[in-house]
């Protein structure tokens, strides 16, 4: 079935009414879960009063909780960071909100009884496309990231997950809100077990004062994927290095990126490398035709293009190339990082 048969399908599906009403509490634990549970409640389809409790010692997420604090949403509140989880069996919630289905501490968390309505998951990245990939499997399969180790109860517990999660969708009490490209395939099985799927455009971000203006012709975002040892640091510094022979870069690192590795980077007079703030999506909404952001596959890939295409910004992804890879990257994550975001190919070269 073709793209736009897809698309007419999906029209038959009745839509969530917005705004929807009610309390919603949110359980984050990256700045871009935070973003995507202020663009939920933007969107209305968290309730009229929606509470966030960020994560404590979160690296990177209390610049983002002060930069949203100023300006989020009518009906938003912020909890005192900690790392207490939220109840899912606490009575009086309509919707229990997270971005991370993979984590033991949110796992446990819905064992038992689930006393809110609804539990929506917001994006986290990459994550979120598999989550949705492993929910709809024919077979069950145990909710650990695609890195992860895990032992026996660490499997019976997402597996146990994945079964309480599908039960939910099937009773209509599930949602996946993401502005990630989901494959055809799996939207349709997904909806087909009763779950609904909600997309969106940075809407809310879209209306707000753009924070900074960056005039560098190329601007790359940086990966984790180095400094997390699955691929070959000196080929990415080289690549990266590659870009600035044709002017000036703004390099906005990874939060996991290594100090001596970036301070390699801001050797290179051609190449101004950023402090880490906020996620890229909220940096980087001033650019205009004429700049081209560049990536390794990644989130940012198809977030930045949403936000930035209508300014005539060019988006590049850069596949990685096989040499690259170390043996920490298995055959399953290679696959995962690199097809997952399914138009990626679209988005740039592999140059």
């Amino acid at each position: 079935m073709g793209r736009r048969e897809h698309h007419r399908r999906l029209r038959l599906v009745p839509e969530v009414p917005r705004p929807r009403f009610g309390r919603a509490e949110v359980w984050v634990e990256s700045p871009l879960q935070l973003l995507s549970a202020v663009e939920a409640h933007g969107a209305g389809l968290l309730g009229s009063r929606t509470v966030i409790h960020p994560r404590g010692g979160t690296a990177g997420l209390d610049s983002t909780l002060q930069a949203l604090v100023a300006q989020a949403p009518l009906g938003v509140s912020f909890a005192d960071a900690g790392l207490k989880v939220p109840p899912a069996r606490r009575p009086g919630i309509d919707r229990w909100v997270t971005g991370d289905a993979y984590s033991g501490r949110i796992q446990r968390a819905l064992l038992g009884p689930v006393a809110a309505q609804e539990v929506v998951i917001v994006d986290d990245g990459l994550a979120t496309l598999k989550l949705l990939e492993m929910l709809t499997s024919d077979r069950p399969v145990p909710l650990i990231r695609p890195r992860g180790r895990a032992g026996l109860g660490r499997r019976a517990l997402g597996l146990a997950t994945w079964h309480h999660l599908r039960l939910l969708a099937r009773h209509g009490r599930l949602m996946a809100f993401t502005a990630l490209p989901v494959p055809i395939s799996v939207d349709e099985k997904f909806r087909a077990l009763g779950g609904h799927l909600e997309h969106h455009r940075f809407e809310w971000l879209s209306t707000q004062p753009v924070p900074e203006t960056f005039h560098e012709p190329t601007i790359v975002v940086g990966s984790a994927l180095a400094s997390d040892g699955l691929i070959d640091a000196d080929a990415y510094l080289g690549w990266v290095m590659s870009l600035a022979e044709d002017g000036p870069i703004a390099y906005f690192p990874h939060r996991r990126e290594h100090p001596e590795f970036l301070a390699r980077l801001a050797g290179n007079p051609l190449i101004h490398v950023q402090e880490h703030t906020v996620p890229v999506e909220m940096r980087l909404r001033g650019l205009r035709s004429g700049q081209t952001v560049r990536a390794l596959p990644s989130t940012v890939l198809p977030s930045l293009r949403l936000l930035l295409a209508p300014n005539g910004v060019a988006i590049k992804g850069h596949g990685i190339p096989g040499p690259w890879w170390t043996p920490a990257a298995t055959p399953a994550l290679r696959a995962h990082l690199t097809t997952s975001l399914g138009s990626l190919g679209s988005l740039g070269d592999n140059a």
